[in-house]
């Protein structure tokens, strides 16, 4: 089953800002832990992060689902400039509510000169129906609070013109 979640807002920034910022900036800077969900260390295996079929390992700190290190891979599966971006994280180390993968894309609309809307969706994959209730009360109430925080931590950092770290 798979269990939708979408959020919008709107920044006041660059289109090129908000389109590279939550991709191609210090994911330790977007991922900054919230309840279950650890903060997120460092990347690694990511020489080629950001083009399209190439992955990264992404590390976390301890946390009470995580015993850290590294905690799931990150793939980008489709990059439409200055569109959207499509990515799939999944092989979680941890057992995560029977969920396998999560797909997520980010669509930036330019509204006007520095006024982008931002719509940050996610796909969330389950295969054990016993869960699902579960699943839904997780997706529902704290995966979308917790991508509420995220597109926050990338507000900050678009409007900052935080460095990028990939291409």
């Amino acid at each position: 089953m798979i269990f939708k979640v979408k959020v919008t807002t709107i920044y006041e920034c660059s289109l090129e800002r908000a389109f590279k910022t939550p991709m191609l900036c210090d994911v330790s800077k977007v991922h900054t832990g919230f309840g279950m969900m650890p903060k997120v260390t460092h990347c690694t295996d990511d020489e080629n992060w950001g083009k399209p079929g190439f992955s990264k390992k992404v590390h976390v700190a301890k946390s009470l689902t995580q015993k850290g290190g590294f905690g799931s891979m990150d793939k980008v599966l489709e990059r439409a400039e200055n569109q959207y971006w499509k990515i799939e994280v999944s092989d979680f180390q941890s057992w995560m509510l029977g969920f396998h993968k999560f797909v997520g894309t980010w669509t930036i609309t330019e509204l006007e000169p520095n006024k982008i809307q931002i719509e940050y969706s996610y796909d969330l994959h389950a295969n054990q129906a016993v869960f699902y209730p579960f699943n839904w009360l997780f997706a529902k109430v704290f995966w979308k609070r917790y991508m509420k925080q995220v597109l926050e931590n990338i507000r900050l950092m678009a409007y900052s013109e935080a460095p990028y770290l990939y291409e």
